[in-house]
């Protein structure tokens, strides 16, 4: 199979997009992973556009990579698979859906789609986090809340949520749901969160405590190690902890069997990942 690329956490930045788009009309990869946090938010937001996510959606993404299939044609336009992340706003979900219907991406959030013989998944939740906006904000493995966190429960959300399932739904459970009894050994999975205690959920809170008690410098996904661990997909790729590489010095990480890829970044540049699905052993990241 053809290279694929896997970037994450762009956060509407133009520059970053630009730079993506441009290697993959130079390269033409079979498929581009995107990872969640991929619209403006707060002082992150671009520059040519006020940091407001539909008209980032609108009236840049869609057209650039609408323009993109016109240049390439139907048989170079690579697969594009797509999650949300926390830092996306879930009512922005139709104007990512009107995006699946021009057919220039996927949206596979908790949804299985396929590139060549391989099954790819994706889920865009996190764990509870300090964050307000909890539209992708899920308890992780039971309802414990790390120390400077907020629950599901709290903080603000787009869109309506039934509150059963907020008070109840794990990512754990969710994940259980997603793969039900399927074989996963050969399968992509597309996360946002990052599993925790490994080089790809390192996060910079050395020193820091709450009431007395220090926070935990890794802010992954119980759920997602133990899921990984236990049905040991093929590839996995993960955003979300932007320090992480710098900190750690590692950008991939294997766990039993499985190729965990991070595509984060905190730098201006953008992070691109390069992944062969059939040697995962040989990806590469880039600065761009």
């Amino acid at each position: 199979m053809a290279t694929c690329f896997f970037v994450s956490d762009l956060h509407g930045r133009t520059n970053r997009y630009e730079r993506l788009l441009s290697a993959v009309e130079q390269e033409r990869p079979a498929a581009v992973f995107l990872g969640g946090d991929l619209l403006p938010v707060g002082l992150e937001s671009h520059h040519d556009l006020p940091p407001d996510q539909p008209e980032f959606l609108r009236g840049f993404l869609v057209p650039r990579l609408l323009a993109l299939r016109e240049r390439l044609g139907p048989d170079e336009y690579p697969r594009v698979f797509l999650i949300l992340g926390n830092d996306d706003s879930r009512s922005e979900e139709p104007a990512v859906l009107a995006g699946v219907a021009e057919g220039i991406w996927e949206y596979v959030h908790q949804r299985r789609s396929a590139l060549g013989d391989r099954d790819i998944y994706g889920y865009a939740c996190i764990p509870p986090s300090p964050f307000a906006l909890k539209d992708w904000e899920r308890y992780d493995v039971s309802r414990y809340v790390d120390p400077g966190s907020l629950s599901p429960e709290e903080g603000r959300r787009t869109v309506p949520a039934d509150r059963r399932d907020v008070h109840h739904g794990t990512i754990a459970r969710d994940l259980d749901a997603l793969v039900g009894g399927r074989s996963v050994e050969r399968a992509i999975f597309l996360f946002h969160a990052p599993p925790h205690d490994t080089h790809l959920d390192r996060a910079a809170l050395d020193d820091r405590t709450v009431d007395h008690v220090p926070l935990d410098v890794h802010v992954g996904s119980i759920a997602v190690r133990r899921f990984i661990e236990q049905r040991r997909p093929w590839i996995t790729l993960h955003g979300h902890v932007h320090e992480s590489a710098r900190l750690t010095g590692h950008w991939r990480q294997p766990m039993a069997g499985t190729w965990c890829f991070s595509a984060a970044h905190d730098g201006p540049e953008l992070a691109l990942v390069r992944f062969d699905p059939d040697d995962p052993r040989s990806a590469t990241r880039s600065l761009l």
